[in-house]
Parts: C-alpha cells; structure tokens; sequence
C-alpha cells in the first residue's frame, strides 16, 4: 500500500490510500471469507456458495464495502502513528472511494487535524489583575453563620407571630369556592418574612397568635408556574397552629470549642481570616488567568476544525448531566429537558460559542507552550511530590509507591501551566485597570487553561428540582432555571 498526505480545508489533510491488484483481490477474498455466511444462492449450502457465484447473483462489487473497510483499519491508524510528527488528528475522517477497478483500489479519508495557531501579543500587553481583600466584616459575618447554623427553635406562646418566626399552619386554598391542586397542607412550617409563599400570604399570618384562624386573600401572579392560576384571586383558610422563633447561642470560647473546634473566638477568626484570605486569592488569581487568558486569545488566529468545537461540546454537555445528577438527587438530563421543554439538539447549540472559544484557548495556551519551551522538568516533579507526601504524613518513597504513570502527567501538567501563568505575569504589564482596545469584542465568558471551567451558560443551569407544588403558594421563581 502506498499512501500520499495532503493539506485540505478548514485544518484537515486529505490521506490517499492506493492498493495495487494484489491487495485489492487480497481484501476482497477476506471480505468474502467473513460474509459468505449471509448469502443464499439455489443450489448450495448456506456458507458454501463460491466467491464468484455470489459476485453474479449479487454483483460484482458486493464484497467492497466491506474489503474498504478492512483496507481502511488494517492502514489508516499506522499512516496516522507514521504522521504523528506532522499532524495529530483530532476526530474521525470523512471517506470517500477513489478509483476502483480490477487493478487495484483507492481510499480516501479527510481527517480533522489539530491546527496551527497564529499568535498574537502575549507579551507587553495591559492586563487587569483581580485582587480580593477580606474585612473584618467579613469575618464576623462568618462568625455569624456559624452562630446561625447552630441556633434552636424555642416555642413562643406570650406574643403574636413576627417576621422571622416558624409558624407552624394548617392552610387550605381555593380560588372561585373551590379548592385546587397543592393548595392545601397541614402542620407546615412558614419562616416568616422568607418569601417563601406568594406575595401578601405571610404578610397576613404575622400579627396571628397561636391557635387563630383567618381567611387569607391573595393574588397568584402573572407569571406563576401553574397555567391555571396565573393572576388568580385566592383565599386560603389558615389556621396558626404553634409559633417558633430562632434563639442564638451567645458567642464565647465554649461555644467555639463545641461548634468550630477552635481554642477561642479570636482563634476562630485567626483561622477563618486564613481560610478566606486564602479563597479570595485564589478566586482573584483565577479572575487574573481568566483575563490572561481572552487577552492573549483575542489577537491570535486559528482555524478550528468542527470535530474539535463538537467534541468540546459533548464534554460540556457531560458535565452538565453530572453535576444535575449532583446537585438534583439524581435528576437525568433527559428529563430536565422534557421539564425544561428543550431539545439536546438546541441544548448543545447553547454550548457552541463557548466551545468555540475554550479550545481556541487551549490551542493558543499550547501554541505558547512550545513557542517558550516551558515544561516540567524532574526535579519539579519530584518536589511537588515531596508536597503531597509532606501533607499525607508520609515519606516520599512510600507516597510515591501509591502514584501511577497518569498521575504523574497531570502533576507534570499542571505544572506546566502554573509555570505559563507565572510567565505571562511577569512578562505583560497586570494593572488593576487594563486599558482596553475599542475594537475588541465583548468579553468571552471565562475559560482558563488551569481547570477549563467556565461561567454557565443559561443552558447550563439547572432549574430546581420539580416538585409537587406546595401552596398555591409557592413562587414561580423557584422553580425557573437559576
């Protein structure tokens, strides 16, 4: 087999396989050898019908498609390991048939192929650094959460309902004198003033003692999910069956101990101080590389074939079923676009410009990396792996035992692009205001080449978990996608 390499349209290369006779006939024997099961000729036993007597009754080119087929496995994966210092492909080739007669054959595959990347700036450029500073407030409002999460309902009985009370009702709602679906519940606790039910129902229920009843008029409104109640009048018969408050532990050192596990209250917020200023680093560092990022990527151009935007799109399209799944107990995203009323098809459609623009990216990213010859040397390795041990509580010969030949990469990896990072920072000019140039484009949503995360698009979001509806009440808002 003798093959020829060309370049084609949009970062594909047309590869040309020409069999001689010998290798036609060869493949064309092979392929009657495993089909010959499937056809049935008057006279002979199924499996047993001669090769030539097959290709009169069925045609002479009955037996190519699958003789190509094979020509195409046994060659194409070996001309593409012969290439690989030339081009990488990146997604299954188009095939097409050449030239076919009794001397032999020719096939053609247009194989998408990892484009070249014409940089732009990526040095002396005005890139804005994010920084994020922690406050006091910000510590105490932590302090605060804590104290939150560690409160108790306390019965109340000497006073009419507050906003910010658990009232615990018995509700039953009906618009024209007669009831409807999910308007009605009992012992159901209301956090008051949590805009929870519909406009104007808990507004009503504050000033109610317990063991009151009272009618509550209210209004659905225009854009409530239930078609059949949308800017409906309603009253709903409620009766105030027992009313909580929140009581607060008070703040000291045992409180400390028992709840966050830290010596003191100013311990707590040492540490808490820590934690934050750390999280706010690292969120003004990513904010950082993410304007790194569409600053470099702006100027540069490249022709990105559609195997590698589809491709991207089929891993977004997974990380949003997996993070529904998560975050949703479970819910398939089959589902979630039946309760959506969407289509897969136009859920990726949502994808593609931001597909579009991280593997343009990741292309750029790479392009740099081989234009600066930044890698990960040994010893960088073997020092990040040192880290780890040190963390684990272990020596590194024993750590190192535990770590696999994939691990090792996307340490080596990872590295590789902290170092990129470290680079474009000392090498173009991180303002607090970047000067921005009239004509660019309007910011793309953040990609970075550290994690590939990027903003959710609103097709991405999940909407809230579908449930019965609670009282009529329920806003349409919760359940819209977030």
């Amino acid at each position: 087999m003798k093959y020829t390499v060309e370049n084609s349209q949009k970062s594909t290369v047309k590869i040309t396989m020409n069999f001689n006779k010998e290798e036609w006939d060869a493949a064309n024997m092979k392929a009657y050898e495993q089909t010959r099961g499937k056809y049935f000729v008057n006279g002979f036993r199924k499996g047993k019908v001669p090769k030539h007597v097959i290709e009169l009754n069925y045609g002479k080119g009955v037996f190519y498609e699958d003789a190509l087929n094979n020509l195409f496995s046994d060659h194409y994966y070996d001309i593409l390991e012969k290439e690989k210092e030339n081009f990488t492909a990146v997604g299954q080739p188009e095939l097409s048939i050449g030239d076919i007669s009794d001397k032999g054959a020719s096939l053609i595959a247009t194989t998408p192929v990892k484009p070249d990347v014409k940089l732009g700036a990526y040095k002396g450029i005005n890139i804005e650094k994010v920084e994020y500073n922690v406050k006091d407030a910000d510590v105490e409002a932590e302090l605060k959460r804590l104290q939150e999460r560690n409160s108790r309902l306390v019965e109340v009985t000497d006073r009419a309902a507050e906003n910010g009370d658990t009232a615990t009702i018995d509700f039953s709602g009906s618009v024209n004198g007669e009831k409807f679906e999910g308007g009605t519940s009992e012992n159901y606790p209301l956090v008051l003033g949590s805009g929870s039910f519909i406009p104007g129902f808990e507004e009503q229920v504050v000033g109610m003692k317990t063991g009151d009843s009272k009618d509550i008029n209210v209004k659905f409104p225009e854009n409530y999910q239930a078609e059949e109640l949308k800017g409906k009048d309603a009253v709903f018969a409620v009766t105030l069956k027992k009313l909580e408050k929140k009581e607060l532990p008070e703040i000291n050192d045992e409180f400390i101990k028992d709840a966050a596990g830290a010596e003191s209250v100013d311990a707590y917020k040492k540490e808490t101080r820590e934690r934050l200023e750390k999280q706010a680093k690292e969120k003004g560092d990513a904010e950082t590389e993410n304007n790194i990022v569409k600053a470099i990527t702006a100027s540069a151009e490249v022709e990105i074939p559609e195997a590698m935007i589809e491709n991207q799109m089929d891993i977004m399209v997974r990380n949003a079923e997996y993070r529904l799944g998560m975050q949703y107990g479970g819910i398939k995203l089959a589902d979630y676009l039946k309760y959506m009323g969407t289509t897969m098809e136009d859920f990726r459609k949502g994808y593609r410009e931001q597909a579009e623009e991280t593997v343009k990216s990741q292309l750029v990213i790479d392009k740099i990396i081989r234009e600066e010859g930044i890698k990960a040397e040994d010893a960088d390795v073997e020092a990040k792996l040192e880290e780890f041990a040190k963390a684990a509580n272990k020596s590194l010969e024993d750590y190192k035992k535990d770590v696999s030949d994939s691990q090792r990469e996307y340490i080596a990896n990872d590295i590789v692009i902290n170092k990129l990072f470290d680079f474009l920072k000392s090498n173009n000019n991180m303002t607090e205001k970047a000067e921005k140039p009239a004509e660019k484009k309007p910011a793309a949503k953040k990609t970075t080449a550290k994690k590939a995360t990027a903003e959710k698009t609103d097709s991405e979001k999940p909407a809230a978990k579908k449930t019965t509806r609670k009282p009529a009440a329920k806003k349409a808002e919760e359940n819209k996608a977030e």
